[in-house]
């Protein structure tokens, strides 16, 4: 069976590509760096993270841009000998305006080095491109319309102003011919994430709706002619459990179709496991897959009736057991940064962080603020379970108040809790704890456990341990024997999507991970001797 999500955490907008007997899959990865996570599995059931493509200046720059934005979509393709991979690179979230820039790279491999990006257009986001059976190729995305009352949060139906497309000529690398507006979705709103696929004549196009939260949708449309006019399938909804407020999986949404070899039918969706009482999914959007049969009337249906996902459904004939791997223990000895994990938004990671300075150490480089939407040193790995544990030691002596270095359950800017090695007037070093527990107008930091406990010197252990929506720091010297809890249980419910503001604020996931802040300006270093992370 597979069993879902099938990429735990944050791994949102899913587009699957099979070559051959492999398959692939990529994902969002917003102001995350490098640029989209891309899968890889031979049967459907296992997955294992190959690349990271986007990882040069020239490709991806990130710095400015706000949170839950950067890399939106991704639509990965296989054609002409080469990999395709489409995106937007996204500047502004807040607002009427959303200023989307749209983006194509190739590679012969998917381990290869990618090319560096062409630009295509800024029209909208959530790119794709389509390889017709006759050698055409079609560029197709959203369209984004500033005149609307779309703002805060809340975004309103009429600034999702359909789906373009337009003719990509590959051998000249431009846009050519008409612009036309072929789908205009269904009467829930909010169409993007478009994805096209041809089939026994028939153009077929799934679209994401309803927004991120919890009335997401698959809806499908089919049409004789690739501009149109595309009609609905029956149920309009291929995949959604808007309806169903008990369904396991929720916010289940924008995907694409895939077919093995022997012409089985699937599709990946985005969704989300929401936890009670407040609902909120701390584990960010998560990929999923649901097997789907053809029906005589020419349309795709899931294969276990209805539109809402399953938690698991029938694997490909001859596909393995799902193998469940053990997280290793990072200590940081052969002075490379572990694959799981990512820092935020700058190409330039040698600013702010180092597995070479010191042998057998992460050194992370105190730069910007907690806040910053340039230059953070944080560095980090997706929470993938509701219950977990981590472990870090930090090697760290600062000599003033503004600089600090810990562990982190971080969202963004306004949605974290830290536990930290700082300095104090007349404690001298202290661990405490930072905490920003919601978007504005509540984004203010708080300080649960006030100036924090003074510490001896040396190396300090810090850890936490997060129970669904509870966390728990705690913290000892090193080489001691018993942990000390610091500071009150926090929500850690807060670090999710529907944390602070709620649903459509915000769409990335939790991180824990190794932070350090020197807002003085003189870049004071923090040494971490391993992290753990541990599921309960």
């Amino acid at each position: 069976m597979i069993r879902n999500p099938i990429l735990p955490g944050f791994n949102p907008d899913p587009s699957i590509c099979r070559v051959g007997k492999d398959y692939y899959i990529a994902t969002s990865t917003f102001e995350w760096f490098p640029g989209v996570q891309i899968h890889h599995s031979r049967d459907l059931v296992n997955w294992t993270l190959v690349r990271r493509p986007l990882e040069r200046k020239s490709q991806l720059d990130m710095r400015g841009n706000p949170d839950s934005c950067g890399i939106w979509a991704p639509c990965l393709s296989y054609a002409d000998g080469l990999f395709w991979l489409v995106y937007t690179d996204v500047k502004r979230l807040d607002g009427n305006f959303k200023d989307t820039h749209n983006y194509i790279v190739t590679s012969p491999t998917i381990a290869g080095e990618w090319s560096d990006p062409i630009y295509i257009n800024s029209s909208g986001f959530d790119p794709s491109l389509f390889h017709d059976d006759d050698g055409r190729k079609w560029f197709i995305n959203m369209q984004w319309n500033h005149r609307t009352e779309s703002f805060g949060g809340s975004p309103k139906s009429p600034a999702f102003d359909g789906i373009l497309c337009q003719e990509w000529d590959a051998k000249e690398q431009k846009l050519t011919g008409p612009i036309r507006n072929i789908f205009a979705g269904s009467s829930l709103g909010l169409v993007e994430g478009p994805h096209l696929f041809k089939r026994n004549g028939w153009y077929y196009l799934t679209t994401a709706e309803g927004g991120t939260g919890y009335s997401h949708a698959v809806t499908m449309a089919r049409s004789r002619s690739i501009d149109g006019p595309y009609e609905m399938h029956p149920d309009t909804y291929l995949i959604t459990a808007k309806d169903d407020p008990d369904a396991l999986l929720q916010r289940a949404g924008h995907g694409q179709y895939v077919e093995t070899p022997d012409g089985e039918a699937y599709h990946t969706h985005l969704c989300g496991r929401p936890l009670p009482p407040k609902r909120r999914c701390t584990l960010g959007r998560e990929t999923g897959l649901q097997k789907c049969v053809w029906k005589d009337d020419g349309w795709l249906y899931l294969a276990h009736g209805g539109s809402v996902p399953a938690m698991e459904v029938e694997a490909p004939a001859g596909a393995g057991e799902p193998v469940t791997q053990d997280v290793p223990v990072r200590d940081f000895d052969d002075g490379t940064l572990p694959p799981e994990f990512q820092w935020l938004r700058t190409p330039e990671p040698e600013r702010i962080f180092s597995t070479t300075a010191r042998a057998g150490y992460l050194r992370l480089i105190g730069r910007e603020s907690l806040g910053s939407w340039f230059e953070q040193s944080l560095v980090a790995r997706r929470q993938e379970h509701h219950r977990f544990r981590s472990e870090t030691v930090v090697d760290f002596d600062p000599d003033t108040y503004q600089q600090a270095a810990g562990l982190i359950h971080y969202y963004n800017r306004h949605k974290f809790h830290a536990l930290a090695v700082t300095l104090h007037e007349e404690l001298g070093r202290v661990v405490t704890v930072f905490s920003c527990p919601g978007d504005f107008p509540h984004a203010r930091m708080e300080f649960p456990a006030g100036a924090g406990v003074a510490v001896p010197d040396g190396p300090v252990e810090l850890s936490m341990e997060i129970t669904d929506n509870d966390l728990q720091f705690c913290w000892r010297s090193a080489g001691a024997n018993e942990w000390q809890a610091l500071g009150p249980s926090l929500d850690a419910g807060v670090v999710s999507d529907e944390g602070g503001r709620g649903e459509h604020g915000s769409f990335t996931g939790a991180f824990a991970g190794l932070f350090c802040f020197d807002t003085s300006g003189r870049c004071k270093t923090a040494d971490f001797d391993r992290f753990v992370y541990q599921p309960i």
